[in-house]
């Protein structure tokens, strides 16, 4: 029996929302039903998705039967699918660690009010950013896009601000303005696009000329705002404290999911719409990439607090994201496929590891309390599985084989180096390097020989083998990437070149 796509882009988009309308009743026994629900529904979903596009390729379904211009027309091909799978597994494992992280309601209503805030508003905050990430990928026009990236900035602010610090709120306040500020340069951006063409569906934008002065003022516009809610360098500065604010679990997406949505709007306007950017512009975003990585890694290595860290590591690890757009229309001509596929497998590959490499810190912070590195002395001893999850999933971000970290930037060093850019050969190069140092920096933290037995927290287990699940999830990514590499050239522009093995 054939099912219909309809069927799963609908538990993709409802299932989430209804969930987070379960889960605002603020019982634990409706939270838990709620992100059990808006799990369910999005793995099952993403599966059935990948396995129809994968098959048949690229699907589209008109909401009520109204296609574009006048009604809304939801779309999915392999780059979105890929995304949708990723929001699901990530979205899921964080789903199980928060069910542990905060506890329930019932051990914590004689709580502080700042804890019984973040338990009771977690779950319903984050289904509805689930939400609007599922509306991201299915979404087949700017002004929609627009919509659902407006959900997801507010929500992720309101994440943020569930600590319930000062140092929270301030960087809570600062992310939504910039979040904000990215917002109405991208619908400026909008505008201008509709006034030129009378249209704001992808396809059509892709088919009509680009060569006039608005629309390149468009993408000019559009792309400095999503680079600010993407934070790129050098709109970088509210993403570390922003992610190291927030709760562990909270901190898992926002580096792992959030970010990723503005990039992947970027990349459709940048190679699906626009398709044959100048040369000048694709150096551009690739320096400001090298810098991120650079400047990135350096302030990591600079970092006592174990979640600063990790959120500078964001900071440089998106720089990879960037460094592939000279990559793809290298000065040879032609479409750069290796770049292609090494650049969007480390935006995979990334979110696992990321999100594995946030859940173990919080762990550790939830065992002593505090991340400043040098109390983390000899706690490695006694939390080993997170410790061990921890430098998994930091491997495999700085490219140590067999992980999907290595095989992404194995990839984009090929690319690199087979059209003569060894600039970027050097930079991928020093990067990884000192990815791997600031990751040994905390393994050699955790190693060390404690002067006091501290008492220690129980940690649960399904915090810690969660992290490590996802950490392992990275290394199998590497293990077998062609099935990933098939889907992610499913039906995008410039894709039909296949990669060698």
């Amino acid at each position: 029996m054939t099912v219909e796509p309809v069927v799963w882009i609908s538990l993709l988009v409802f299932g989430p929302l209804v969930a987070a309308l379960l889960a605002l009743e603020g019982r634990p026994r409706f939270i838990r039903f709620g992100l059990a629900l808006g799990s369910g529904a999005s793995l099952v979903g993403s599966a059935g998705l990948w396995w129809t596009v994968a098959g048949s390729g690229p699907v589209r379904h008109a909401l009520g039967g109204w296609s574009a211009p006048l009604g809304i027309e939801l779309r999915a091909d392999g780059l979105s699918v890929g995304m949708l799978a990723l929001t699901a597994v990530v979205g899921s494992a964080v789903s199980l660690y928060s069910t542990a992280y905060f506890g329930s309601l019932s051990e914590v209503r004689a709580s502080p009010p700042a804890k019984h805030r973040a338990t009771r508003f977690f779950a319903p905050l984050w289904l509805l950013l689930w939400t609007s990430l599922n509306g991201i990928y299915l979404s087949g026009d700017l002004f929609n896009l627009y919509v659902t990236l407006e959900i997801l900035g507010l929500t992720a602010a309101a994440m943020v601000t569930l600590a319930a610090t000062s140092r929270a709120s301030t960087a809570a306040m600062r992310y939504l303005v910039l979040s904000l500020m990215g917002s109405l340069l991208f619908l400026s951006g909008v505008a201008l696009l509709y006034v030129t063409y009378g249209a704001l569906s992808l396809e059509a934008l892709a088919a009509a000329s680009s060569t006039e002065l608005l629309p390149a003022v468009a993408l000019a516009v559009m792309t400095v705002g999503l680079a600010v809610k993407t934070a790129l360098f050098p709109f970088h500065g509210w993403l570390p404290p922003a992610h190291a604010s927030a709760p562990a679990p909270g901190s898992a997406l926002l580096s792992a999911l959030v970010v990723k949505a503005s990039f992947y709007i970027l990349l459709r306007l940048w190679v699906d719409v626009y398709g044959d950017p100048t040369a000048a512009g694709l150096l551009v975003l690739g320096l400001l990439g090298a810098a991120a990585i650079l400047w990135g890694s350096i302030l990591a290595l600079r970092q006592v607090s174990l979640k600063q860290l990790v959120a500078y590591s964001t900071v440089a690890q998106l720089g990879y994201l960037f460094v592939m757009f000279p990559l793809l229309w290298p000065q040879t001509g032609g479409w750069g496929a290796e770049a292609w596929a090494g650049g969007l497998l480390h935006g995979l590959s990334h979110g696992v590891a990321k999100a594995a490499m946030f859940l173990a810190a919080g762990c550790i912070t939830y065992a002593v309390a505090r991340d400043d590195l040098p109390s983390l002395s000899g706690l490695a001893h006694r939390l080993p599985v997170s410790f061990f999850a921890f430098g998994v999933a930091g491997m495999g971000l700085a490219g140590i084989p067999p992980s999907g970290g290595f095989v992404a930037k194995w990839l984009m060093l090929r690319s690199a180096a087979g059209t003569g850019q060894w600039g970027w050969v050097l930079v991928i190069g020093v990067g990884g390097v000192l990815t791997a140092a600031y990751v040994l920096l905390v393994i050699r933290s955790g190693l060390g020989r404690s002067e006091a037995d501290e008492p220690v927290r129980p940690v649960p287990r399904r915090m810690e083998w969660t992290a490590l699940g996802l950490a392992l999830l990275g290394v199998v990514m590497g293990l077998w990437p062609n099935e990933i590499l098939a889907l992610l050239e499913v039906g995008f522009a410039g894709a039909g070149e296949a990669v060698p093995p």
